[in-house]
C-alpha cells in the first residue's frame, strides 16, 4: 500500500515506526482454475493453466496416504486463540440501492483521485467495485487505462478510513508510462502468433475470439504497448480453453499467456438429503432457486457447449443417491452452489459471487468421461464432468465451493494465475471450500481440511490434496522456497493451504471431526490455532480488501496481518498468531512481546558509493519509544535515531556490525551482520539477448587495481527475461577463463536477479572483465538489464 499522495506503507497502525512485522526477504511481488491439473507437456505454457478439477497424469501417482472423514464428534482437545472480531471491521450490510450510490460516487470522483495518486495525464482509473465496512472506511478497487488503453496488472485499491487516513494497495509500483501507443505489429501477426501459442500448448481446434485488443501490459518488469489475443479451443483434457495471449506490439515476441477458464428434498450421491430450492412451473418442478437469485441447474446430457436441458420433476423429490439417476449429480451441483452462496452471504454478507445479487448457473454431465470441472467467467457459470467412465462425477461440495471462489477472487484481487499469485489463487478456493463444508455441517460429508476426498479420482480412496501437510500428495509443497512460484500453481498453493490450517488448528497431532492431522512447521517450533471461524474472516478480508493482481506470499502475509490488525487489533494474541503460522511456512518471522528487529542480510558497499541502509524495528509495548545503538560499523557510515544507517565508506574491508534496538521501557533486542567494503565495478548499458541466437556480452573494464581477484569474488546478474530456464550465462576472467553462473537453470520462472560467488583467485583484477549471456531456445525474450562485479 501508499499513503496517498506518494508516500508507500504497508504496515497497519503501530506503536513507534512499525512495520507490524518483520519484512520477508523473499521474491518480490511479480508484476505479472480446475481443483487440480496434471503439468503441461511443453515447459512454454507454464502460465496456461485451466481452472479444471482434475486430469489424469502425476495426479494419480501412486504412494499416497488415506484420510476419510467419519461421522465422529469433533475432538475439543486442542487448544485454540478465542477472540471476537472487531465489530467495526465487518463487512457493512449494503443493499443493492446503497452499492450503486457508493460506486457513482467513486466514479464521480476518479479524477480527483487520480491526481491524489499522482498518476499521469494519460492515466484514468474506473471503478470495478466498492466495499465498506461497519464503522464506516471504504475500499475502492480500481481498474486503470493509459491513453485510452486498459492497463493490464495497474489495478489498485483505495482505503478511505475514519479519519481521512488513505492509504493504496497496489498490483504494480512502476510508472505506468509507454513510449508511443502506436503498434509497430499488426494486430494480424499477434492473432497469428496467439493461434501458434495455443497449438505449441497442445490445444485443439484454436481459433481467435475477436480482434486482439491494444493494451498496456504493466504486470512485467516494465510496462509495455501489447496486443491481447483471446484464442477459443480445447485442452488436451477436454476442459474448454479461452487462452490470453500477450505480444508486445512493438517487437513481436510473446509476453505471458494465460488461461481463462477456470477449473474446481433431494438426494445427492455426495451431499446426502438436503433441502433444494425449486420453483413450480405449470404442473412441473424447475431446479432454479428463486431464494439464491433463481440460480438455475442444467443436464448438459454429456455435451460441451450450451445449457443443455433445465432440470425438470414432476414431485419436487429428486434424486436417489446413484450416479445412474441423472437428478442425482443435479442435486449435487444446485446444493452446493446454494450452500457457497449461503456461505458467503451468512459468514461475510456477500450477496452472490460477484457482489451484485446476480446469479451464476451450473452445468451437470459435461462431455464424456470428463475427468475435471471447471469455471468460467464467460458464461458466470459452474460446469462438472462425470468422471471416469462416466460413473465418477466430480460433483463433491468442496469441488463446487473450489470452483465458485475463483469467481469470488476474480471478481475481487483477480490474482494473476501463475507463479506465486497463482499458487495463492488457487489456495484461496481450497480454504474456502473447507470453509463452506464446516459452514454447511453435512452428515454426508463432514468437515475436513481434505480436498476432493469425496470425488476419489484416483481410485484408491486418497484426498486429492492434504491442508495440514500438503506434500502428502506426493507434489505439493509445505513451505515457501524461493522456486515455489515456477511450478505448478496447484503444488505452489501447497504452502498457503498450510498456513491456513496452522492458522485455523494448529500445529501437531490431533483429531478433527474424525480425520487425524499431524501437520509439521518449517522452523520446528509450535504454532497455536485460532479457530477456522476467525482464520476465514482473516482470509477473506485480506483477499477482498488488501491483495492485488500481483500479490505474491510476501505480499499475502503483509495483507493478512493488516486484516488481523483490523479484526483483532494490531499485536494481539490472534495477531501474532498470524505472523506464527506464516513463520511455520517459512514466510517471514514470528512476532515475539517486547522489541522486534528485521533481519538485515549481510551488506556489501562500494568504496565511494553513497549508502542509504533504513533498519526496521518495533516493540509490542505500547507507546514506548525506540532508541539505536551500533557497533562495528564501516568507516564514513553513521547511524540516525531513526535506525538510518548512510554515509560513504571510506576504507575496503569487512567488519561484524552489532544493531541494538532499545524501547523506553527498556527491553533490547540485537541483530548481527557482515559489512564488506570492497571496489564494486559495474556496467548498467542494456544489451537485448537474441532469441535462440548468438551470445551477446557486455564488459567491464578495471584500471589501477593490483593483485588477483578474490577466491569470493561476487557477480551480481540482473536479466530481465521471461523463461530464464532458456539462458545460459558466464562470466569470462582477463585471461579468456569462463566461469559458468547460470545454466539453463530456474525452470520456466521469469528473470534473472541474483548475485553469484566464483573462485577467480586466479585472475589479475585488472583488465576487461564480460558477462556473457546466450538465449538457447525460442519463443521467450528478454535484455541484461545491468551486472556488477566485486573481484
Amino acid at each position: 500500500m501508499r499513503r496517498l499522495p506518494a508516500q508507500r506503507d504497508s504496515r497497519p497502525p503501530a506503536p513507534r515506526r512499525a512495520a507490524l512485522s518483520a519484512p520477508f526477504t523473499g521474491r518480490p511481488s511479480q508484476k505479472e482454475k480446475p481443483l487440480s491439473r496434471p503439468p503441461r507437456s511443453s515447459h512454454r505454457r507454464r502460465y496456461t493453466a485451466a481452472l479444471a478439477l482434475t486430469t489424469a497424469g502425476t495426479l494419480f501417482a501412486a504412494g499416497f496416504q488415506t484420510g476419510v472423514a467419519s461421522a465422529a464428534p469433533r475432538d475439543p482437545g486442542h487448544a485454540k486463540i478465542a477472540a471476537t472480531p472487531r465489530a467495526g471491521a465487518a463487512p457493512a450490510k449494503l443493499s443493492p440501492a446503497k452499492h450503486a450510490a457508493l460506486l457513482k460516487s467513486a466514479t464521480a470522483a476518479v479524477g480527483d483521485t487520480a491526481k491524489s495518486l499522482g498518476l499521469g495525464a494519460k492515466e484514468k482509473l474506473i471503478v470495478k467495485d466498492v466495499a465498506k465496512d461497519a464503522d464506516g472506511t471504504t475500499h475502492t478497487r480500481y481498474e486503470r487505462t493509459y491513453a485510452g488503453l486498459p492497463v493490464l496488472g495497474g489495478d489498485l485499491v483505495v482505503h478511505l478510513r475514519n479519519g481521512g487516513r488513505t492509504t493504496v494497495s497496489e498490483a504494480t509500483k512502476a510508472t505506468v508510462r509507454v513510449p508511443a501507443v502506436t503498434a509497430k505489429v499488426s494486430s494480424a501477426t499477434a492473432a497469428g502468433k496467439a493461434v501458434a501459442a495455443a497449438k505449441k500448448a497442445d490445444a485443439k481446434h484454436p481459433k481467435i475470439d475477436g480482434a486482439p485488443r491494444l493494451v498496456v501490459w504493466a504486470a512485467g518488469a516494465k510496462p509495455v504497448l501489447a496486443w491481447e489475443s483471446v484464442v477459443e479451443g480445447v485442452q488436451h483434457d477436454g476442459t474448454p480453453s479461452e487462452l490470453h495471449v500477450i505480444t508486445d506490439a512493438t517487437s513481436g515476441k510473446a509476453v505471458f499467456d494465460f488461461e481463462d477458464v477456470r477449473t474446481g428434498t433431494g438426494t445427492g450421491q455426495f451431499s446426502g438429503t438436503v433441502p433444494l430450492g425449486s420453483t413450480l412451473s405449470g404442473s412441473t418442478y424447475e431446479l432454479v432457486d428463486a431464494d439464491r437469485a433463481g440460480h438455475r441447474t442444467y443436464d448438459l446430457n454429456q455435451g460441451t457447449s450450451g445449457t443443455g436441458t433445465l432440470f425438470t420433476d414432476d414431485n419436487d423429490v429428486w434424486g436417489d443417491g446413484t450416479q445412474s439417476n441423472r437428478q442425482t449429480a443435479g442435486v449435487d451441483v444446485a446444493f452446493g452452489a446454494a450452500a457457497t452462496w449461503d456461505y458467503y452471504k451468512d459468514v461475510f454478507g456477500r450477496n452472490g459471487i460477484r457482489n451484485d445479487g446476480v446469479a451464476a448457473y451450473s452445468r451437470a454431465h459435461y462431455g464424456n468421461a470428463y475427468v475435471n470441472a471447471f469455471w468460467s467467467d464467460t458464461c458466470f457459470c459452474m460446469t462438472y464432468g462425470d468422471g471416469a467412465s462416466n460413473t465418477h462425477p466430480l460433483t463433491a461440495l468442496d469441488v463446487a465451493a473450489h470452483e465458485m471462489s475463483h469467481g469470488v477472487t476474480s471478481a475481487t484481487a483477480n490474482l494473476t494465475y501463475s507463479g506465486e499469485s497463482g499458487g495463492l489463487n488457487e489456495a484461496t478456493s481450497d480454504i474456502f471450500a473447507a470453509a463452506v463444508e464446516f459452514h454447511a455441517d453435512l452428515p454426508a460429508d463432514v468437515p475436513d481440511y481434505l480436498v476432493g476426498e469425496k470425488i476419489d479420482i484416483r481410485g484408491n480412496g486418497t484426498p486429492l490434496r492434504y491442508m495440514d501437510k500438503p506434500s502428502k500428495d506426493g507434489s505439493s509443497r509445505d513451505s515457501w522456497d524461493s522456486s515455489l512460484g515456477s511450478i505448478d500453481v496447484h503444488y505452489s498453493s501447497g504452502p498457503a493451504n498450510h498456513f491456513f490450517y496452522l492458522l485455523s488448528e494448529g500445529s501437531g497431532a490431533k483429531t478433527v471431526n474424525g480425520v487425524s492431522y499431524d501437520s509439521p512447521t518449517s522452523d520446528g517450533k509450535a504454532v497455536t490455532g485460532i479457530g477456522i471461524e476467525n482464520a476465514q474472516r482473516i482470509w477473506y478480508r485480506a483477499l477482498t480488501t488488501y491483495m492485488t493482481s500481483t500479490t505474491n506470499y510476501a505480499g499475502a502475509r503483509v495483507a493478512t496481518l493488516q486484516a488481523a490488525a483490523d479484526l483483532f487489533g494490531a499485536y494481539s494474541d490472534t495477531y501474532l498468531a498470524v505472523a506464527a503460522a506464516w513463520a511455520g511456512i517459512n514466510v517471514g518471522d514470528r512476532i515475539a512481546l517486547g522489541v522486534n528487529i528485521a533481519p538485515i542480510a549481510d551488506q556489501t558497499s562500494g568504496v565511494g558509493q553513497e549508502v542509504s541502509l533504513q533498519t526496521d524495528a518495533y516493540t509490542t509495548n505500547s507507546g514506548a519509544g525506540l532508541t539505536y545503538a551500533a557497533t562495528g560499523l564501516p568507516d564514513g557510515l553513521t547511524l540516525s535515531d531513526t535506525g538510518l544507517i548512510s554515509g560513504v565508506p571510506t576504507t575496503a574491508g569487512t567488519s561484524e556490525v552489532t544493531l541494538t534496538v532499545t524501547d523506553s521501557t527498556g527491553t533490547a533486542a540485537s541483530v548481527s551482520f557482515s559489512w564488506r567494503v570492497a571496489h564494486i565495478y559495474a556496467n548498467g548499458t542494456r544489451v537485448d539477448i537474441p532469441d535462440a541466437g548468438a551470445a551477446v556480452e557486455s564488459p567491464i573494464v578495471i584500471t589501477g587495481q593490483t593483485g588477483n581477484a578474490s577466491a569470493t569474488t561476487q557477480v551480481y546478474v540482473k536479466i530481465v527475461h521471461t523463461y530464464r530456464g532458456d539462458l545460459t550465462v558466464d562470466l569470462v576472467g582477463p585471461d579468456g577463463t569462463v566461469y559458468s553462473l547460470l545454466n539453463h537453470s530456474g525452470g520456466s520462472a521469469d528473470n534473472v536477479d541474483q548475485t553469484f560467488t566464483v573462485d577467480a583467485s586466479a585472475q589479475p583484477v585488472d583488465g576487461t572483465w564480460k558477462l556473457r549471456v546466450r538465449d538457447t531456445a525460442s519463443i521467450d525474450v528478454g535484455y541484461l538489464q545491468q551486472w556488477q562485479l566485486t573481484p
